[in-house]
């Protein structure tokens, strides 16, 4: 005997898997920033994202596109007759049968064989005319009388099976007593509804109406409201089922209902339980209709589960479609999702859940002054680390660079070291401090074989040159040709590479962003992220080189660096009273006050870049005169090859003299 019990292992079904990894959020990030940065609301970007998904992740459009799939192959797959079908073929089977049993039987009177005969040779063409017809006839074949009478249990196991799912198979073979407990089953439930419907009942009614009759219940209501919900939901399918038949159907088994069990009874306590469930649910669809197209019929039972299942469907396209603005992934039922397209769906809409959860509370959105959700400062970092990333893959041509948590931030390595003293923070000479703390152990007759521990004193760091700090200007083109022609998006992405750039690795330089239009002005790195294209004219390169000569005169002791984005010759400059004045083509006045600003930077000793985007031959010798003029640089990237560009030329100006290298700033 075995002093372990064994263990069993499988599929953990108890909710979202308590070991899953975390959710990885690099993709939707990256996706919900890339939308803001288009133009959309970070809330919008994010419900764009879980409808498209990821690249190994299904969205919300896609499931959605499941689930009509799934109603369309329900309706074209069955049709409405199987009740009907199969009341005919036991019908055929009690005429056929009853006319054998008339021709063996010699003992029988002719005459009366006759009549018997000519009631057969003359039943209605109406199945239901037909079987209503021969509810008195006196049948002389026990085989027929059988058939008959499984006509009239079928009906009453199917109009049972539209209420409560289940009951044909539960009631086959059933016997009078069986049938006897539904009929007080029905009784005490019509009570009990009666009475919650006049607001007079009570909790022990309810556990004693369910003491009696829970195993007619699946659904395992905990009280009477949710024991009426699961009934109406079934009555409501029901009577749509009904009204999805053609009139001749609806008409056949209305009058074949009649027969259900041999008993008018039951079919008047099924009406008063619908009457009762249509007064207390009457939001439910009790009016709808359904077109089936298939080959398959269904029977009343089956085809009220097919109704229930087309009305989840279209509650789940309804959730999967967050038409409103305070829908969530929550409202997704993740349970009939499951049921209606298996678990692997239920799993995806799942794991949108929680990517839309991780996005709120791990910081990444956050909610702004005016109520609307914002890209919070951490997903800025983490999105400028990526795209700075990009910028470095295509400056170095190489993929796989390793990060180095200090490089760019001190000066040149000289190639010698120093001893460490309190507040340095320059990088470790690794092998020199090892070296010493293996001398040191030896001096004092240790061991090193045994291990060395290091001291203080052991620690040695390289030593660097001294780096010119840099009062950093980044001037953007924000007229509407930038959004226009593609470059909106290339745009901001290269501010927030640069962004992110300074402040983590060149913490000592300063950084102003300052975009023109029509005017200029200078922004913060999330409102320029966020900064919607307008359809406004204008190209005042002068006002932003007015605010980029005030941002250097606040930082006199720094090396100020100039880079200009634009796709447009100016074509507008700021007037004595502040107004902006627009001409195109471009006025004299605008290139003169342009070129005097730019002057005045360039006698302030400012390196200045021009990233020329597009390629219009007017642009072209403009761009070329002005950088002449200050003895600036004149790059013309793609728009896709512009974030590597700028990165590029900071770095140039900080590494003036000398190429820079992968030693200089690793990502």
């Amino acid at each position: 005997m075995s002093l372990h019990p064994r263990s069993r292992y499988g599929r953990y079904r108890g909710g979202p898997d308590p070991l899953a990894p975390p959710v990885d959020l690099t993709e939707a990030l990256d996706a919900v920033a890339e939308d803001v940065m288009a133009g959309y609301s970070p809330r919008r970007a994010l419900q764009e994202y879980l409808r498209r998904g990821g690249l190994d992740q299904e969205g919300l459009d896609e499931l959605a596109g499941r689930i009509q799939q799934r109603r369309q192959d329900l309706l074209g797959k069955h049709n409405l007759n199987g009740t009907l079908n199969e009341v005919k073929k036991l019908l055929d089977t009690a005429v056929l049968e009853e006319r054998k049993q008339l021709a063996r039987d010699a003992m029988m009177n002719n005459t009366d064989r006759a009549f018997r005969e000519m009631q057969i040779q003359n039943l209605p063409q109406s199945t239901a005319a037909a079987v209503n017809e021969l509810a008195s006839y006196d049948w002389q074949s026990s085989t027929a009388r059988e058939a008959y009478e499984k006509i009239k249990d079928l009906l009453g196991r199917e109009v049972l099976d539209q209420r409560f799912a289940g009951m044909k198979q539960a009631l086959e073979g059933a016997t009078d007593q069986d049938r006897a407990a539904i009929s007080a089953m029905l009784a005490d439930l019509n009570e009990l509804l009666d009475k919650h419907r006049r607001q007079v009942d009570t909790a022990a009614d309810f556990a004693e109406f369910m003491a009696k009759h829970g195993e007619h219940f699946p659904e395992n209501p905990r009280n009477v409201e949710e024991l009426v919900d699961a009934l109406a939901k079934r009555a409501a399918a029901a009577q749509r089922l009904m009204q999805s038949m053609t009139p001749e159907q609806r008409a056949e088994l209305m009058q074949l209902s009649a027969q259900a069990f041999g008993s008018q009874d039951l079919m008047a306590q099924l009406g008063q339980l619908d009457e009762t469930l249509q007064a207390l649910r009457p939001g439910e669809d009790w009016n709808g209709s359904e077109r089936f197209e298939g080959q398959e019929g269904m029977g009343l039972g089956d085809g009220t589960g097919v109704l229930q299942d087309l009305a989840e469907l279209d509650q789940l396209a309804d959730q999967l479609g967050q038409d409103f603005d305070s829908s969530h992934m929550d409202d997704v039922d993740l349970d009939a999702l499951a049921r209606q397209l298996g678990e692997d769906a239920a799993v995806s809409a799942r794991t949108l859940a929680a990517i839309e959860k991780a996005m709120h509370d791990g910081g990444y959105l956050t909610k702004g002054a005016d109520g609307d959700f914002r890209l919070s400062p951490q997903a800025m970092r983490r999105l400028g680390r990526s795209l700075l990333r990009d910028a470095a893959k295509q400056l170095s041509g190489r993929q796989g660079r390793r990060e180095t948590r200090e490089a760019g931030a001190a000066g040149d390595q000289t190639g010698s070291s120093r001893p460490w003293e309190f507040g340095d923070n320059a990088p470790w000479d690794v092998t020199r401090t090892i070296t010493n703390a293996i001398r040191r152990t030896i001096a004092d007759g240790g061991d090193p074989g045994r291990g060395v521990r290091l001291a203080v004193d052991d620690i040695e760091v390289t030593e660097t040159e001294e780096r010119t700090q840099a009062a950093v200007v980044l001037l953007v083109d924000v007229s509407f040709s930038m959004a226009a022609e593609g470059r909106w998006v290339p745009m901001k992405r290269t501010a927030l590479a640069l962004h992110h750039l300074v402040s983590t690795r060149f913490r000592g330089d300063k950084l102003q962003l300052i975009t023109f239009g029509r005017y200029a002005q200078t922004m913060d790195i999330g409102g320029l992220t966020s900064l919607p294209a307008f359809r406004e004219q204008g190209t005042n390169l002068h006002h932003g080189l007015l605010l980029a000569s005030r941002f250097f005169r606040k930082h006199p002791a720094m090396q100020p660096v100039l880079l200009v984005v634009t796709d447009g010759e100016p074509t507008a400059h700021l007037l004595p009273d502040g107004e902006s004045m627009f001409s195109w083509p471009p006025h004299p006045s605008t290139i003169r006050a342009t070129v005097d600003e730019l002057d005045r930077v360039g006698r302030a000793g400012a390196q200045a870049t021009f990233f020329r985007l597009g390629d219009d031959p007017g642009l072209e010798r403009f761009i070329q005169r002005m950088a002449r003029r200050v003895d600036g640089r004149v790059v013309a990237p793609e728009a896709g090859e512009l974030g590597a560009a700028v990165v590029g030329e900071y770095l140039r100006a900080h590494f003036r003299g000398r190429a820079y290298g992968d030693s200089d700033w690793a990502f």
